[in-house]
């Protein structure tokens, strides 16, 4: 009976602090509903249209995740409590304007999985079929940000990625990282022994090569558009069995056939997302640009001396061929900073002398989750 009672007490206790937190929601969204007031105001005082005005702040969401995480006392993780709060935020944002995100689909992807994980459900997600497409939706203005893949743990850059950048005038806003797990999907159709062809995006055949080779070493892979492509087909086509995720499983209702057929367990892939603004520093973050040299002896050795001199830690490198000279090359370098810091001016300076290409992408907060 006196556990009964405790019960009894305890479940009383959580129905109060429930209410106490919805209250404290809604007070939290109230004041996300004078900011944006504040904003508008602000922006016509100055003569604007409320369509100027800039709701979204990477840098400032950066900050307030960071501190959630630092002052988490348990017993749920830090990065548990981020995701919650993630959440509020992505709602509370709607109530000033819901973002409109383009992201590279169909419905089901990783790229969407990315894009939830970055901006919250409350964010409008709206696919696009290619990597091209992502970046027209946000430089015409019919989408706020886009989502891209830019590179994997285990098979490296997506090139396409990088090659959009060369020609557009979008600045990187923020990155997401995302453990990638595969399985072997089917409809309900279809069994293991009828697959005539196994069907993904390029690098995730990729990523799963050994498995197929293993299990499936007969049957055509054909590589298509997206993972979530791949699932669309399998429901549709009797024999075809895709490589997809969790999200796609569930978007299609199709059956695992095996699980987590990744060749590495801690296959990551990070995303970025790009947008039209620059991003103010937010006191932990990375820049990327691209810059390009004569094909000389030594040029690397050139572009890469300053950040050594000035004690700047690399985060990434990689080449692309210029489309510009034969036999040249484009270098996409990621590093340690903000463009507002006086150490990465001064670096970008002197690399303006030597190169006859500098493009700053942006500087971004680096990913919390």
């Amino acid at each position: 009976m006196a556990d009964d009672r405790d019960l009894a007490q305890v479940r009383a206790d959580i129905d109060a602090i429930d209410q106490e937190i919805q209250q404290l929601l809604n007070r939290r969204a109230s004041c996300a509903q004078r900011v944006a007031d504040i904003k508008l105001a602000e922006a016509r005082a100055r003569g604007e249209s409320g369509d100027e005005v800039v709701y979204y702040r990477p840098e400032r969401e950066a900050q307030v995740l960071e501190a959630i995480i630092a002052r988490n006392a348990g017993p749920l993780e830090g990065a548990t409590v981020a995701h919650i709060f993630r959440e509020i935020m992505s709602a509370c944002l709607a109530l000033e304007r819901p973002l409109q995100v383009a992201y590279l689909g169909p419905e089901g992807t990783f790229t969407q999985a990315a894009t939830i994980k970055h901006f919250g459900h409350a964010a409008i997600c709206v696919p696009q079929a290619t990597i091209d497409a992502v970046f027209a939706q946000v430089e015409s203005g019919e989408c706020n940000y886009g989502v891209v893949p830019v590179e994997n743990s285990t098979e490296g850059m997506v090139s396409h990625t990088l090659d959009n950048f060369m020609d557009s005038t979008l600045k990187i806003s923020g990155e997401v990282e995302m453990r990638i797990g595969h399985h072997l999907l089917v409809s309900a159709d279809t069994d293991g022994g009828a697959i005539t062809r196994i069907c993904a995006h390029q690098q995730a055949l990729a990523q799963c090569r050994n498995w197929l080779d293993q299990h499936y070493p007969n049957v055509e892979r054909e590589a298509v558009s997206s993972n979530g492509e791949a699932a669309r087909r399998a429901l549709q086509e009797t024999g075809i069995a895709a490589v997809a995720g969790d999200m796609a499983a569930e978007r299609y209702e199709l059956h695992k056939l095996a699980s987590h057929i990744e060749d590495y367990a801690d296959n990551t892939t990070r995303f970025l997302v790009i947008g039209r603004e620059e991003v103010p520093s937010s006191g932990r973050d990375k820049t990327s640009i691209i810059v390009s040299s004569r094909n000389r002896p030594g040029a690397l050795f050139d572009l890469l001396e300053p950040f050594r001199r000035a004690g700047v830690s690399l985060t990434r490198i990689d080449t692309r061929p210029s489309r510009t000279e034969k036999w040249a090359y484009v270098f996409f370098i990621e590093f340690e900073g903000h463009l507002q810091d006086g150490n990465i001016a001064a670096i970008l300076a002197d690399l303006e002398e030597q190169s006859i290409l500098l493009k700053p992408l942006g500087s971004y907060p680096r990913a919390v989750l």
